[in-house]
């Protein structure tokens, strides 16, 4: 990955020491290009960081957008707005590439989301998935952890599409994530298909897990050490990182979502990805943290005591604290889809002030 000065710092002695990996939680192309100087290898979107994008790069992306309407004449808004990403995140894409060939498929891949609109319909979503594998080959594809999604990714696996799960904040969605992602690559391996160069992922949003616990805290009246609450992600993702060493499942962990740079620091040693927003990975680079191995410390017991009181974290903690059926209504899987389907609203919006601004 030559071309570029790496900076100092503690992501770049993380990178250098450990095998926990670098992503950029955004696809801006200059936050990426800096995210590669602290030794990112990975970077997504998703149409939440889409629309900020977009948003707040109108210089660059409104004179693309009436480009891209001019050329397709019949096309409505939400369809130039999903050929923006496309087109942001296949220029995302190539400034991973040699990372994608340095690590033989493993990192250098920019994530993509399908659409949150077809989430009710599996073969849609595995339809979308692979037309996105087919825009570039380091491209791994983002499908949510609910029963439909479990579904779609299981059979865009099989068809060669290296997946990224995604609305996903606990230990069952992230084992359940993860057998789908199994038996898609064992039905493409029976199907005499190589699979060694496709890079799965199973992400757990730390951040939104906290977030949505800090609201039934409030919301229940539930006494408890508040300091517990900001851990409650980070023992969800140590847990499943557990188990999935223990099965030796392909799919790595990756942790997106971070509100603190405990979320990151406590994850560095393990063989897993972290994606923390651009500003973040500014502040803890800038900072004096001198990076050591954490991700094979345990959370405490008392945290972990303060935290069972809390219903929603044992049915995130607890491997069959929640069966597929009840995924898609868990709390912060409700907020999250909700959030996606709101940005999807946002895109369309912006799409008609540029081609149709107010008079």
């Amino acid at each position: 990955m030559g071309g570029f000065r790496y900076t100092e710092g503690p992501l770049l002695d993380a990178t250098r020491r450990f095998d926990t990996v670098l992503w950029n939680d955004s696809s801006d192309l200059d936050e990426l290009s800096l995210s590669l100087t602290f030794g990112g290898v990975g970077a997504t979107c998703n149409p939440a960081i889409a629309y900020t994008t977009l948003s707040t790069r109108r210089d660059l992306w409104n004179p693309r957008i009436r480009t891209i309407a001019d050329e397709h004449p019949t096309w409505g808004e939400s369809r130039i707005a999903w050929q923006a990403i496309k087109d942001m995140s296949v220029e995302a894409a190539a400034l991973l590439r040699p990372a994608f060939e340095a690590s033989g498929g493993r990192d250098g891949r920019l994530s993509m989301q399908t659409d949150p609109r077809l989430m009710r319909d599996a073969a849609a979503l595995a339809d979308q998935a692979e037309e996105f594998h087919r825009l570039a080959d380091n491209i791994v594809v983002k499908i949510p952890a609910t029963k439909t999604g479990l579904e779609a990714i299981e059979e865009a696996t099989a068809r060669g599409v290296s997946i990224n799960v995604t609305v996903s904040f606990s230990v069952p969605q992230a084992v359940a994530a993860a057998e789908a992602i199994e038996r898609g690559l064992e039905t493409r391996m029976r199907a005499g298909h190589d699979v060694s160069h496709m890079g799965p992922v199973v992400t757990i949003m730390v951040g939104r897990l906290d977030d949505w616990l800090k609201a039934v805290v409030a919301r229940d009246r539930i006494f408890i050490d508040h300091s517990a609450l900001d851990w409650a992600g980070i023992a969800t993702v140590k847990k499943t990182y557990g188990i999935f060493q223990e099965r030796r499942f392909t799919p790595r962990l990756l942790v997106a979502a971070f509100r603190n740079p405990l979320q990151w620091a406590e994850f560095q040693g393990g063989d897993l990805v972290v994606s923390p927003p651009f500003a973040w990975q500014t502040l803890i680079n800038d900072s004096d943290y001198v990076v050591e191995e954490r991700m094979s410390v345990p959370v405490p017991d008392h945290v972990i005591d303060q935290l069972r009181r809390i219903p929603d974290f044992v049915r995130a903690y607890d491997e069959d604290g929640m069966t597929i059926d009840e995924f898609e209504s868990f709390g912060p899987s409700a907020r999250t889809l909700r959030q996606f389907l709101e940005a999807d609203n946002d895109l369309d919006v912006l799409v008609r002030d540029i081609l149709l601004p107010a008079q």
